[in-house]
């Protein structure tokens, strides 16, 4: 019988607000309910060797992402790092007028892609792009300074030479086949089941360009 080696241990870390977070606190596994979850199960059937770290909280910005940067993320010592981040930037300036100007939002997120190519060169990097879908006109109304952000983290992606998961594109793609922005995300935010399930399916294909490993393990 031909025997294999094992892949080499890596550890996935995922970094971001509530969209990541998924109410981690109350997993035991710390993982979520969410796409992180969706993807530790994953990796767990296909690479049991690799670790997934959810690294998520609720109701952060890129600033806060920059405040614990190093103790939940660089001092985990990732062997891919994963960013979502930016939704609340722009939302809590609409309900609490906390929101965030574009040259601090960039400011904050290119901090993150400097202390990674710094620190971790060649470690592969996920940017995923925030979404916000028009379940009513208030949601709507976000798209005006959410699309800046969206602007910004594109246009670092290509500098940094990091990957993107687009899921402005996949949105486009979830309305041809029936879904509505409340299917998507109930509160036009936070993703529903079938949201992260979209969410986590447009990660992985996105990691298949750049991570000849995952590649295999169709």
């Amino acid at each position: 019988m031909t025997t294999t080696s094992a892949p080499t241990p890596r550890t996935l870390l995922f970094i971001g607000d509530s969209i990541t977070d998924c109410a981690r606190a109350e997993d035991p596994a710390g993982l979520g309910f969410g796409y992180v979850r969706l993807l530790a199960e994953h990796f767990a059937a296909h690479e049991p060797t690799a670790t997934v770290i959810n690294r998520g909280i609720s109701g952060n910005k890129a600033r806060d992402l920059r405040a614990r940067f190093d103790a939940d993320c660089l001092d985990l010592n990732p062997d891919v790092v994963t960013i979502y981040v930016g939704v609340n930037d722009v939302w809590h300036g609409f309900t609490s007028g906390d929101g965030v100007s574009d040259a601090d939002f960039e400011r904050d997120y290119r901090f993150l892609l400097d202390q990674l190519s710094a620190t971790r060169p060649g470690v592969p990097v996920l940017l995923v792009v925030p979404f916000v879908a028009d379940v009513d006109e208030e949601k709507a109304g976000y798209h005006g300074e959410l699309d800046k952000k969206v602007a910004i983290i594109r246009a670092l992606g290509k500098e940094f030479g990091a990957a993107i998961v687009d899921l402005e594109a996949v949105l486009e793609e979830a309305w041809t086949v029936g879904h509505t922005p409340a299917s998507i995300a109930e509160d036009g935010v936070h993703p529903t089941i079938a949201g992260h399930r979209l969410l986590a399916d447009a990660w992985l294909d996105v990691f298949r360009t750049v991570d000849h490993t995952l590649a295999r393990s169709r």
